[in-house]
């Protein structure tokens, strides 16, 4: 999959390096099938949960049936109808499973973002977006003076031998590594290296 690095200069002594492996692709067809795709989540998961209710109510008491039956006063009779057989025709057993995977891949983003920021004098931070939307995305601030070196190395991944940014912390026995999901392309590395470098300390006069 192929990364997309952009660079943003809020001021002079701040940089940000976002690494994503989102589509860059912003034409109308590309927009259109993104918005497609999330109505398409949206009506997925709205159908799920009138079966998930659909089935709560046929398995509860006559007595909480009594409180409950709300559904006829906001949704259409016939949604309600087709509901309730869908619900009928399943049991618990698979009904679960089911939708813990189909509501894991609506939540899902399907892709990763992750950036380095750096300000010139204070630090850098990491920052490693969330798979899903309902989770926040983990960050960590390093300060300048934590900061023993910025470099390069390679490693194994499987079978193939993989380049990564690593930031030498002090104090700490391992290194904290740059897009550490995505591990972007040497040529990519290489900018942010540069960059990082160069903004993170004071030039000389």
């Amino acid at each position: 999959m192929r990364n997309t690095l952009t660079v943003k200069r809020p001021s002079p002594t701040t940089v940000l390096y976002k690494v994503s492996t989102r589509s860059a692709n912003n034409s109308v067809p590309a927009q259109i099938r993104r918005t497609l795709i999330g109505l398409v989540r949206i009506l997925l998961g709205l159908s799920l949960s009138c079966i998930l209710i659909a089935k709560a109510y046929t398995s509860a008491t006559p007595r909480w049936k009594g409180h409950s039956d709300y559904a006829s006063t906001f949704l259409p009779s016939r949604l309600i109808e087709i509901s309730n057989a869908s619900a009928s025709c399943i049991s618990w057993m698979y009904l679960a499973p089911i939708t813990l995977t189909i509501f894991s891949l609506i939540f899902r983003k399907g892709y990763t973002t992750e950036s380095l920021l750096v300000i010139r004098g204070m630090g850098v931070q990491t920052t490693t977006s969330s798979p899903t939307y309902l989770s926040t995305a983990t960050t960590r601030f390093i300060p300048t003076n934590m900061i023993q070196d910025i470099f390069i190395h390679e490693a194994f991944k499987g079978f193939e031998v993989r380049f990564y940014l690593a930031i030498v912390v002090e104090g700490e026995h391992d290194v904290v590594v740059v897009f550490p999901s995505i591990l972007p392309r040497r040529k990519i590395l290489e900018e942010v290296w540069r960059g990082a470098r160069s903004c993170l300390h004071e030039p000389k006069s």
